[in-house]
């Protein structure tokens, strides 16, 4: 390769949907009222829990810093679409561009781990009921969730040294909402397979290995359920779990699509709308389907408005 048609790149342009000119205001509005959304369900769903003592649970717990995970995952992207969306493009250092990647590969990484311990609680609630309180202790939970934001550091490290590490070639454009894995690939010239070999690594010891405990998780809470002789006992003991089940397929559905696959010849317009998906819609969505899904939650709200109500 002719060392003339190297050109490195020093700053990143954020390019994602500036071909619509026309519709940058209208998108930045829905994004906007999406982000609004997403702050004040999870702020709110992390307020009900910290005032009813009902939900001081383990599961609620862990829905607390689920709630407040989404809060930063969604703040480290969707304000900077937003901008992109208002100035047609933006451009990002390459040190700007990395913090992005460790703190979108942080937030989001914590969530894939608060989801699996999430459904190890479900799983000790149905199968071992009457050891739940011991083994779902406050240290127990804690020990948990420092675990959870451990294990994401560690992984945001590695991938973010891993990839910007990388030598990035051409005119430095994104087709994309932020800075990620797959579209920053594309950039790269020269040698890339340590690279690959940690997105594998990532694949393997993030995603497969928490979809792993969630399933192993939910294979013995229905075996649990089918054992309940009666029609509306298995009913209401599986409806415990609806809301995570339901969160878990939709986050885990849309990493999948993004990052067990191979991109070679993908549409970036497909890629783009995913990324939105699991970036924008999922964090807002969280706080909507455990609580419209969940009883505990409804009544929790409604006392806390009917105080607000009296007082």
């Amino acid at each position: 390769m002719a060392e003339t048609n190297l050109t490195l790149v020093t700053e990143f342009l954020l390019m994602a949907f500036t071909e619509y000119p026309e519709r940058a205001f209208p998108l930045f509005l829905l994004f906007l009222c999406i982000y609004l959304i997403t702050l004040s369900g999870n702020l709110g769903m992390i307020i009900l829990i910290r005032m009813d003592r009902r939900l001081h649970t383990p599961m609620y717990f862990l829905l607390r810093h689920l709630s407040f995970m989404d809060i930063c995952y969604s703040s480290v992207t969707v304000p900077q679409t937003m901008a992109v969306l208002l100035e047609h493009g933006a451009a990002l250092s390459h040190s700007r561009c990395a913090a992005q990647f460790f703190l979108f590969t942080f937030f989001g990484s914590i969530d894939c781990y608060l989801l699996a311990i999430m459904a190890y609680d479900r799983y000790v609630a149905v199968c071992q009921p009457l050891l739940y309180v011991t083994i779902m202790t406050q240290k127990a939970q804690l020990g948990f969730v420092s675990g959870a934001y451990v294990a994401g550091l560690f992984s945001a490290l590695v991938r973010t040294v891993s990839a910007f590490t990388l030598s990035f070639c051409g005119n430095g454009e994104i087709d994309f909402i932020f800075c990620d894995l797959p579209p920053l690939l594309k950039l790269t010239c020269g040698d890339s397979y340590t690279q690959e070999v940690v997105i594998i690594v990532f694949a393997i010891f993030v995603l497969p290995a928490c979809m792993v405990v969630i399933l192993v998780s939910y294979l013995f809470i229905m075996v649990a359920v089918m054992r309940i002789p009666s029609a509306g006992g298995r009913a209401k003991t599986f409806s415990t779990c609806a809301s995570h089940l339901t969160a878990v397929s939709l986050f885990f559905g849309t990493l999948i699509f993004m990052y067990l696959r191979d991109n070679s010849g993908q549409s970036s317009e497909k890629d783009r709308v995913v990324s939105v998906f699991y970036t924008t819609v999922i964090p807002m969505l969280n706080p909507l389907i455990y609580s419209l899904r969940n009883k505990e939650v409804k009544e929790a709200l409604r006392n806390i408005l009917s105080r607000i109500q009296l007082s």
